[in-house]
């Protein structure tokens, strides 16, 4: 497996503030840190980006940096290495569940059920807590999945009518079958879902650009701004699916797993 590492150092007697900085950086990134300093990341593109953006702010706070691809860590396993990824999470993961008990035992007091608003804006803190954690679950930490269970059970619990259906205009396909397309590069499984899906119930030929921004006259999907793009808490798949009208069990399914894989909210419980 390959991994990505930062090395860096900054000026000695310096101020405190890009040192904190940087900490508070790596921390939100999800590194797991090493003996003598070395901060390691999983090689995706995403990661790699990162350290490169970090490693330009360092230098130009008159610090020195270093990114390398590696394809091992001498006296570390891959596996030992991912463990120690799923170690931080798990810890990580577990301060947001105990934090959520002691929600849930103060919302089933009187008092607290009385203020299902103040409940629900807490819960919510709780859930974007664990979508930034999620974020970097390199590895999918089981707890993970396990404590957005507990907070979606929670939420169900509070508001029993469930999330509210986000409102999508219908469209047509027909208007849709002689048109261009155009996604982000390297796709993940949303963007492979919907291209899926425009070739199967939209045009079988349908041409499918990759580019960082679409040109005039293409229908973007899971882009900024685009046609299809995330709305509420649907993601793009989902959003094509209701545009369209396309109201067939098993594509409701599908989209259930494609939302857990993609916004990994706990939302649903598909494998």
């Amino acid at each position: 497996m390959d991994w990505v590492v930062l090395s860096y150092s900054l000026p000695s007697g310096g101020r405190s503030g890009p040192r904190v900085t940087q900490w508070r950086r790596l921390r939100r990134m999800g590194v797991v840190t090493l003996a003598g300093g070395a901060h390691v990341l999983p090689a995706r593109d995403g990661c790699l980006e990162a350290f490169q953006w970090l490693a330009q702010e360092i230098r130009h706070a008159k610090g020195e940096a270093v990114v390398m691809r590696v394809h091992g860590v001498e006296g570390l396993t891959d596996r030992q290495l991912v463990d120690l990824f799923n170690t931080a999470r798990r810890e990580e993961y577990a301060e947001i569940e105990a934090d959520a008990m002691t929600w849930e035992k103060a919302a089933h007091s009187k008092a607290g059920a009385r203020d299902s608003a103040r409940a629900l804006d807490e819960l919510s803190k709780l859930r974007r807590r664990h979508a930034e954690i999620a974020r970097v679950d390199y590895f999918a930490c089981p707890e993970g999945k396990r404590v957005a269970a507990h907070l979606a059970s929670l939420e169900h619990w509070l508001s029993p009518g469930a999330t509210p259906a986000e409102k999508v205009a219908p469209v047509r396909i027909a208007d849709y079958r002689k048109r261009r397309w155009v996604t982000r590069p390297r796709p993940h499984v949303d963007r492979l879902a919907c291209a899926w899906l425009i070739r199967r119930f939209v045009n079988p030929r349908a041409v499918i650009r990759y580019a960082a921004r679409p040109n005039p006259g293409e229908i973007a999907f899971d882009m900024d701004e685009g046609e299809f793009g995330h709305q509420g808490n649907l993601c793009s798949f989902e959003k094509m699916l209701l545009a369209f009208g396309l109201d067939d069990p098993a594509l409701r399914m599908l989209a259930e797993i494609v939302h857990e894989i993609d916004l990994r909210d706990g939302r649903y419980a598909q494998p």
